[in-house]
């Protein structure tokens, strides 16, 4: 999963016309870190219909803050740099609710 490290980045990647998920993480957060393992995973289940990045939700304030960021990690899915749905609390998400999570966000996607 590509690590985007600058705005500009973020803004070309919510800008293409497929489900683009934001995950916004931190690197003291052990929640964050539990989704790693299985993470790359789900990127090979979605290829072709979503396209995961991480944002470091430290790193990149501005954008955290503009998507009201306040629970990590979130997951923001987007298209054509619209937001279109999100997973956002401060509980530790599953696979499951990741995969329910993705699969609601792409057909968004598709309806819009």
């Amino acid at each position: 999963m590509e690590k985007v490290q600058t705005v500009e980045r973020f803004k070309e990647i919510i800008a293409q016309p497929l489900t683009t998920i934001a995950v916004f993480k931190t690197s003291w957060c052990p929640d964050c870190h539990f989704i790693d393992p299985f993470m790359p995973e789900l990127e090979a289940q979605y290829e072709g219909k979503a396209v995961f990045f991480e944002v470091d939700a430290e790193a990149l304030v501005d954008v955290a803050q503009q998507y009201h960021i306040l629970g990590i990690p979130s997951f923001v899915a987007f298209k054509s740099s619209k937001e279109t749905i999100r997973f956002v609390n401060k509980l530790r998400k599953t696979r499951p609710e990741i995969e329910q999570f993705t699969d609601r966000a792409i057909a968004v996607s598709e309806a819009v």
